[in-house]
């Protein structure tokens, strides 16, 4: 065997067995700058063992990763278009040299392949995968902002044609093994045991002759009219989706679009240069300081405790109908056979309702098979009573948001279950301090906040309280982590971390609206921002009598920055609620879908309309939020400004693009920032726009959010 750090080498009758992951106690393996020289010199050497060797067999000495990709700090430390496009010319080198040898080449692709690992995958003469449910192969740069740069845009269309490659580059998905060799990706599919012995079963093998739908795919690939049709309806696709925010996507459609019949060294010339010119850019840049926050959210940020942290096993929701269904759902999902308990079997079936809901949309995305279906939905449990209480480790509450109820059913729930089991609460904007008062045990007691619907919204907020074990909260933590979620810890206070810095928005939304804005301009200029939809279809979304309840709660705690606008209580009045009742500040059909603006809602707002610019309307609704989250930090809230901007990314759908609110801010200038919040002040409203003393004192100390 040859002496390589981290990747093994061994010839064995005429063919190199090449490991990737060896000697690295990590669960992951990255081609970083160590791995891409030892990658270099095995090429070199493969090369000149060549007439000595029949093939390379590429496997993984790990459990569940092939190669994760390239070692997204490189990127990161890139500071000049030149330094990316060496970079990934420099890939390109050595992925091109594993193209070029003379023999048979095969990776065996087991666990996480993605990005650059793929990339080196389809430098391969053949590639097979393993039947392990961690096996996934995929080009997921362009969420970085980034186009794949070695190679992968050139080798991936000649893999599996066009049409297929311009899917998975664009959007950046995996695939699984069944996927894989369906498509052409992989050769054949091996059980993870078998797979590198197999493997010797391909040497010599002649490549399989093209299908007719191959045919017809290459076909359309090479002629120039195709051609043309399949890129021009791929960029209507991503225009669609994208709304012309992010460059990536476009970049890797020119790219491709111009190198198609350009040779490699030309070809991938081009890509480096679009690789170099991505990976400076603001937007990649923003797109990796969310992958590096969520990277770090992975890993319980503490204080910890010197107890038994609980095991999580069996759930329970309190409370069915379209949240405790979506709770429920979520239980099931992840194996916890939950209990839903409600008053009424009428709650009951609308939770089941939910929850078959959530189970069809992967049954029919194939995510799901159908016998996992049934089995999953039979592991839901409806009761009207508290059999089967002692056996629950995690009960979440979903019912009614009023304190005294809520007090009142924990109180009488925590008699039913095991002194080791926790409680804890969906509410969306109660005091959690104060609810614990209920509980004989508060230790074990915390908030976890979902945000709707369950199955959509990523972030969990973990609500603590001055009585809350460390063990509950790293719990807690630990199980949103399983169930593939974010979680982000808060300190109890009004509206927590996201509702309140949500609720100046649609606060200020409001008042534009009753000077005269119209509902056009508003929403138009917030979803031009970036935002996924304007404040009058979020309204809708949420509910505009849960919008007067949760405005309450927050002036009530907040006061007079946090008053709002009548609008929405004269809408309640109406009987205008959202979506909920199919009417709002738009019309609804019975599929939910918006059908126009609602004339009722119109003849609520002034008659006479006020023109304002795109970019103030912009300010009058970000510029609060942006205050009002240097309050939340100055009152620790959250530890860090990443934590809300990760809860609003994942909470809301602030545009990722932007790397979050304070991100956002900072690349603005907090001196601009704060100049504009108090114009507003005077202009405006003095209350609303009161700013804050930490960005004061930021702005004194030439400081930015990101220097805390």
């Amino acid at each position: 065997m040859s002496v390589y750090k981290k990747i093994s080498y061994e010839v064995k009758e005429k063919i190199a067995y090449i490991g990737f992951g060896y000697n690295n106690d990590k669960s992951m393996t990255v081609l970083d700058e160590d791995t891409l020289k030892e990658l270099d010199a095995i090429a070199d050497q493969l090369k000149s063992e060549r007439k000595n060797l029949e093939a390379a067999i590429f496997f993984t000495h790990k459990e569940r990763c092939f190669l994760a990709g390239a070692d997204i700090s490189l990127i990161s430390a890139m500071k000049t278009e030149a330094d990316g496009a060496q970079g990934a010319e420099a890939g390109q080198g050595i992925f091109n040299k594993i193209e070029d040898l003379p023999f048979q080449t095969i990776a065996c692709v087991h666990g996480v392949c993605l990005g650059g690992g793929t990339e080196f995958s389809l430098s391969c003469k053949t590639i097979l995968m393993s039947d392990d449910k961690s096996t996934i192969m995929g080009l997921p740069e362009v969420k970085l902002g980034l186009i794949p740069g070695f190679g992968g845009t050139y080798r991936m269309p000649k893999k599996i044609g066009l049409p297929n490659a311009l899917d998975l580059i664009l959007s950046g998905k995996t695939v699984n093994a069944r996927k894989g060799k369906k498509m052409g990706l992989a050769t054949e599919v091996y059980p993870k045991e078998r797979i590198v012995e197999m493997a010797k079963k391909h040497i010599g093998r002649s490549q399989k002759k093209a299908n007719l739908k191959e045919s017809l795919t290459d076909f359309a690939q090479d002629n120039f009219l195709s051609r043309k049709v399949i890129f021009q309806k791929a960029r209507e696709s991503v225009l669609k989706k994208t709304k012309g925010f992010y460059q990536a996507p476009l970049k890797i459609l020119d790219t491709m679009e111009a190198g198609m019949m350009k040779s490699r060294s030309s070809y991938l010339a081009s890509e480096a240069q679009a690789f170099g010119e991505l990976c400076v850019s603001e937007q990649s840049k923003n797109l990796q300081h969310i992958y590096w926050m969520t990277e770090k959210v992975k890993k319980f940020p503490g204080p910890k405790g010197e107890g038994e942290i609980p095991s999580l096993k069996r759930g329970a929701c309190l409370g069915a109908g379209t949240m405790g269904g979506g709770i429920a759902w979520l239980m099931a999902s992840n194996g916890m056979a939950p209990l839903m308990k409600d008053l009424n079997t009428e709650a009951l079936e609308l939770g089941l309702k939910q929850a078959s809901s959530n189970f069809q949309g992967a049954l029919k995305r194939k995510k799901l098979s159908r016998d996992d279906f049934e089995r999953k939905m039979r592991s839901i449990h409806c009761q009207t009573d508290f059999t089967g209480f002692k056996k629950v480790d995690l009960l979440i509450e979903a019912i009614v948001e009023n304190m005294d109820i809520k007090k009142s059913v924990f109180s009488e729930t925590e008699k039913y279950m095991r002194d080791d089991a926790l409680i804890t609460s969906n509410t969306s904007s109660l005091s959690v301090e104060e609810m614990a008062k209920a509980l004989e045990k508060s230790e074990r007691f915390a908030g976890l906040h979902f945000f709707n619907p369950v199955h959509r919204m990523p972030l969990v907020e973990i609500i603590t309280h001055s009585k809350v074990a460390p063990e509950t909260v790293e719990a807690l933590y630990n199980w949103v982590l399983k169930t593939k979620k974010t979680p982000v810890v808060v300190k109890d206070g009004p509206g927590f971390l996201v509702n309140r810095i949500l609720m100046p928005f649609l606060n200020e939304a409001g008042y534009l609206l009753e000077e005269g804005v119209s509902m056009k301009d508003l929403d138009e200029a917030c979803i031009n921002f970036g935002m996924p939809m304007g404040p009058c279809r979020l309204l809708d979304e949420v509910g505009i009598d849960v919008g007067v309840k949760v405005a309450k709660i927050l002036h009530d705690g907040l006061g007079d920055r946090a008053k709002s606008s009548g609008l929405s209580a004269k809408m309640v009045e109406k009987g205008l609620l959202g979506r909920k009742t199919n009417k709002g500040f738009y019309n609804y059909d019975e599929s939910g879908k918006p059908t126009g603006a609602n004339e009722e809602a119109q003849a609520l707002l002034p008659s006479s309309q006020k023109t304002m610019s795109e970019s103030e309307i912009q300010m009058r609704v970000i510029l609060p939020m942006i205050n009002e989250a240097a309050i939340i930090l100055d009152e620790k809230i959250v530890e860090t400004p990443a934590d809300v901007d990760l809860g609003l990314i994942f909470g809301i759908g602030f545009p990722p693009f932007r790397g979050g609110l304070l991100r956002y801010a900072d690349s603005e200038g907090l001196e601009r920032i704060l100049s504009a919040i108090e114009k507003f002040s005077s202009s405006v409203d003095k209350d609303r726009y009161e700013p804050a003393e930490f960005l004061k004192g930021l702005v004194a100390d030439k400081k930015k959010f990101y220097d805390l």
